[in-house]
């Protein structure tokens, strides 16, 4: 069985609402899984899903050790997890973008 944090990446935040759970990755940094501060912005935003998503058949640790190593410089063909929870979509053409759960989408089409 895989472990839910096989990076020892998640700490919990306490607010007044309640505690938070949250993934750090600074610490794939600190165990020298690559440089995050310069990765750019939208591969953290990918690299911080994958690590909370970590399941051992969707999303491996080896996903999660390529995005941290992730270089413009390399042509690397494969393929990237993603498991958006929530899309921006237009419900018509003049109407504004709104947020969308897959969640709700999938129980209304069912």
């Amino acid at each position: 069985m895989p472990s839910d944090n096989p990076f020892n990446a998640s700490a919990t935040l306490s607010t007044s609402s309640g505690d938070v759970t949250y993934y750090r990755l600074r610490q794939l940094a600190d165990d020298g899984l690559g440089d995050i501060d310069t990765l750019p912005y939208s591969i953290r935003i990918l690299l911080e899903a994958c690590l909370r998503n970590v399941d051992g058949f969707i999303v491996t640790e080896e996903d999660v050790t390529a995005l941290a190593g992730w270089s413009a410089d390399v042509v690397d063909p494969a393929e990237i997890p993603f498991k958006p929870g929530r899309v921006v979509c237009r419900t018509s053409p003049v109407s504004p973008p709104s947020s969308i759960s897959l969640h709700s989408v999938r129980r209304w089409s069912a």
